[in-house]
């Protein structure tokens, strides 16, 4: 089985108060920000490994994951990181990231793609910077594949995949033929979420993602990585424009209120919420 793990880097979201706006409101300054790897592309990343190996020997791959990045030189920290983890090849898409937006990204990732040709592709359902959920949507239908998304448990079958999907009030569980893709949330890292045929049943995962040892570490630091120019994959432009960033108001501190008719009156005529 051929696995693709598109991964993005995003500004480390427990460090959002050192994000700054530009005094014209036209962007945001990145300076001084730590990356790191979007959360839910690691989660994605953790499900294409244990998809593609036996739980009990981690160390024997069983089938190729190649995983793929959009950005200038910077950004081959987050592929480097994924090679360290269990990935097999890595490709970096050549662009500034002013120059990407969902549909941007999904025919690029559409024509690689089509050049790679794996089994199944397996993303994470958003980035945490953007929050737009788009390109997983997106790109299953530039294919035409099926895509299970919102994946919090994902068991291999014989030709495809039994996905459970996180739905308002529970769980679906659909089956996906291969070509699919799947577009995973949080709990797919869950130590029973996740199981290759090969795989026991009876075996739990470690919570979470796991970590490269130090000589994957220094191996994938000498590892090549494959480029490609943007233009060469999509000729599009962003559709997508942000005209202007503002922070948010600042909220007026809490009140205390003497008794239950008080807290009434002041939702009532003041806050207006009632």
């Amino acid at each position: 089985m051929k696995i693709l793990v598109p991964l993005k880097r995003v500004a480390d979201p427990d460090n959002a108060n050192k994000v700054k706006i530009a005094a014209d409101g036209s962007k945001v300054d990145t300076a001084g920000l730590e990356w790191k790897p979007n959360p839910f592309d690691e989660y994605a990343l953790e499900a294409a490994l244990r998809l593609t190996e036996d739980g009990k020997a981690q160390k024997k791959r069983l089938g190729e994951i190649v995983v793929v990045t959009f950005g200038p030189k910077d950004t081959e920290v987050t592929l480097r990181a994924a090679l360290a983890t269990g990935a097999d090849r890595a490709i970096r898409i050549e662009t500034d990231d002013d120059d990407l937006d969902g549909l941007v990204v999904a025919k690029a990732l559409k024509t690689l793609i089509e050049e790679e040709k794996p089994d199944v592709v397996v993303l994470g359902k958003q980035a945490v910077d953007a929050d737009t959920n788009q390109v997983g949507q997106i790109l299953s239908e530039l294919l035409d594949w099926p895509v299970a998304s919102f994946a919090a448990g994902i068991q291999e079958e014989d030709g495809g995949w039994l996905v459970a999907r996180e739905v308002d009030g529970g769980v679906i569980n659909v089956r996906v033929k291969y070509p699919c893709l799947v577009a995973v949330d949080l709990r797919v890292v869950t130590p029973t979420a996740c199981y290759s045929l090969k795989t026991d049943k009876g075996f739990k995962y470690h919570e979470g993602v796991r970590f490269a040892p130090l000589p994957a570490i220094m191996q994938a630091r000498r590892t090549p990585l494959a480029t490609k120019k943007l233009a060469d994959l999509a000729s599009d432009t962003p559709k997508i424009q942000y005209l202007r960033y503002e922070e948010p108001p600042v909220r007026a501190a809490g009140i205390t209120v003497a008794d239950v008719d008080e807290l009434v009156d002041k939702l009532t005529n003041e806050a207006k919420v009632l």
